[in-house]
């Protein structure tokens, strides 16, 4: 479902871009001779749709956060574990050297916490009822510190950036693609054909599927990263044992897909489409430094 999601999203997006350019009559792909293809125009429409497609998530996925998973914005502390939610984010924020993010709170029965937002200094980090409630105070301020380190390196950005490069070649490759299949298989003399969206959008598919592979293995490199940095804002004790009790609730209900790519994730995927890296490695790469 994750993978459906994220090409689904990407495709959506590109499709709403491309039928924009259409109406603008900047789309075309052709040289002058209408045979073969301009691979300037190509890679510029191709680096134009698909870093758009990139930034436009990145900028709405607070929103979007906010929406899909009920967060509450705590805005006026009502209770003494908000209080300290907000006091423990804003510390962390200042040690960090990050704008204070928007601090929330989502019920759901998965341990879980998120951050999002497009700059260091507009974000948000929510946590989620269950994780309060079945971790210490010391393993939440651990769990919080982890998603602080998240903004402080800059990941969301640096996601964002690395899937409009991917997004790029896939786009570029793929229309390439199609225009070789058009040429040689289908004899298309000029222009193209039916024939030539079909493999695109065919090779788009395969093609996104191995792009997807170097996202997830860079979302695990960055999952270590934040690991240490969490140790460093809130004592590598307390990020073990946060990360030891999240290996123990695994069997618990885990969070929905759509936020998965921001959360610490406790299910068990295939590696090379996982976001996280098995929390035993986490550990153990933590305990060994």
């Amino acid at each position: 479902m994750r993978i459906l999601l994220f090409l689904a999203t990407n495709i959506a997006i590109m499709m709403i871009l491309s039928i924009t350019f259409s109406l603008f009559g900047i789309e075309s792909l052709l040289a002058e001779n209408g045979v073969d293809l301009n691979f300037q125009s190509l890679l510029i429409y191709a680096t134009v749709i698909s870093f758009s497609g990139s930034f436009i998530s990145l900028f709405i996925s607070k929103f979007m956060a906010k929406r899909s998973m009920g967060v509450e914005v705590i805005v006026t502390p009502s209770n003494q574990t908000e209080r300290w939610l907000l006091k423990t984010v804003q510390e962390q924020a200042l040690k960090a050297n990050i704008g204070m993010p928007e601090v929330g709170i989502f019920n759901h029965p998965s341990p879980n916490a998120f951050a999002v937002g497009w700059s260091r200094n507009n974000t948000l980090v929510a946590v989620s009822t269950s994780l309060l409630s079945h971790m210490s105070q010391n393993e939440v301020e651990a769990v919080l510190a982890h998603e602080i380190s998240h903004v402080a390196n800059g990941d969301m950005v640096t996601m964002t950036l690395l899937q409009g490069v991917l997004n790029t070649l896939v786009m570029f490759l793929s229309r390439i693609i199609g225009h070789v299949v058009d040429r040689n298989v289908f004899n298309v003399k000029s222009g193209h054909r039916p024939a030539f969206w079909i493999v695109s959008l065919v090779s788009q598919l395969i093609l996104s599927l191995l792009a997807t592979m170097i996202m997830m293995w860079f979302s695990r490199y960055r999952e270590f990263r934040a690991d240490e940095g969490g140790a460093s804002l809130a004592g590598r004790k307390n990020m073990i044992a946060a990360l030891s009790k999240l290996e123990q609730l695994q069997k618990l209900p885990q969070l929905p897909t759509e936020m998965s790519a921001f959360a610490i994730s406790l299910s068990k995927m295939s590696a090379l489409f996982s976001s996280h890296p098995p929390l035993a490695k986490r550990i153990v790469s933590l305990s060994t430094k």
